[in-house]
């Protein structure tokens, strides 16, 4: 590593950007769990758009890829809309 200033802040800026990404994906992919195990409708039609909604930040930092945001959101409602009939 460099011994500038700004390639030190930009040292500290990514390892504050990681530690952010880290624990915004690790709740989120524990959301995803508990409405995965969510066995009534109503309940989890409820936790959809909550869920959904952490996704599509996820996929607007950066922190996933926007496609996989997406399949994530399919497979959800799917899911969830399954739990109806």
């Amino acid at each position: 590593m460099a011994n500038h200033s700004a390639t030190k802040k930009d040292v500290r800026q990514s390892a504050k950007r990681n530690e952010r990404n880290r624990y915004y994906g690790k709740t989120t992919r524990n959301a995803i769990r508990d409405i995965r195990a969510i066995e009534e409708n109503k309940a989890a039609a409820d936790k959809l758009p909550e869920v959904s909604s952490m996704i599509d930040k996820l996929a607007k930092r950066g922190t996933i890829h926007k496609n996989k945001a997406s399949n994530l959101k399919r497979k959800l409602a799917l899911k969830v809309n399954a739990l109806s009939k």
